[in-house]
């Protein structure tokens, strides 16, 4: 069992996984990359509901439900792999850190503190959509992966830390391709 990470940790993983699927949006106006069929954030989309809905919280609601649907279309690319729970990927570090981010996504919310102040987001999650500023904000290093039927597997060991893990899984993603191109590791033994 993982030890526990520390909130600044947490709130790095929490802060990609969130560019991500927000980036990853498809029914917004303009469309984003249209990995997942979901307009959750933006105030004329999704996003108007769930302020109705949730007036305090209608932001950090935006950015969990956008998250799950993210972490659904990671699960449903995973299955269709010979061993899914040995891969971690931008939205699977394995059962417990995601206990550990869901823990901590639940007490961000109960802050009071909007997402952008709460948490360093890599780049402001507004209808101003730019995939040349989404690749620069996702760029963190070297990400040197091979191209598999199933995704975009990492070369290399995955970093000791989760939130390095995270950050070379993101710049993976690049070049940006029409359906979510799954960087993953592949678990050894």
């Amino acid at each position: 069992m993982p030890a526990p990470l520390s909130e600044a940790a947490l709130d790095a993983i929490l802060a990609l996984q969130f560019t991500v699927a927000w980036a990853g949006e498809g029914r917004c106006s303009p469309r984003r990359l249209g990995w997942w069929d979901t307009d959750l954030i933006d105030a004329d989309g999704g996003g108007d509901l769930l302020a109705r809905l949730l007036p305090q919280t209608h932001a950090w609601a935006a950015l969990d439900a956008v998250r799950e649907a993210a972490r659904q279309a990671d699960a449903r690319a995973r299955s269709k792999m010979a061993d899914p729970d040995q891969v971690r990927s931008l939205f699977f570090l394995g059962f417990e850190l995601d206990e550990q981010l869901s823990d901590r996504l639940a007490s961000l919310k109960h802050t009071g503190q909007a997402p952008a102040a709460a948490l360093s987001l890599p780049l402001p999650l507004t209808a101003d959509f730019s995939r040349d500023q989404l690749l620069a904000a996702l760029h963190r290093g070297d990400a040197a992966f091979t191209v598999l039927p199933g995704g975009r597997q990492l070369k290399g060991r995955p970093p000791a830390a989760p939130e390095a893990m995270i950050a070379q899984l993101a710049a993976a993603l690049a070049p940006l391709s029409d359906q979510y191109p799954l960087p993953f590791f592949k678990l050894q033994g």
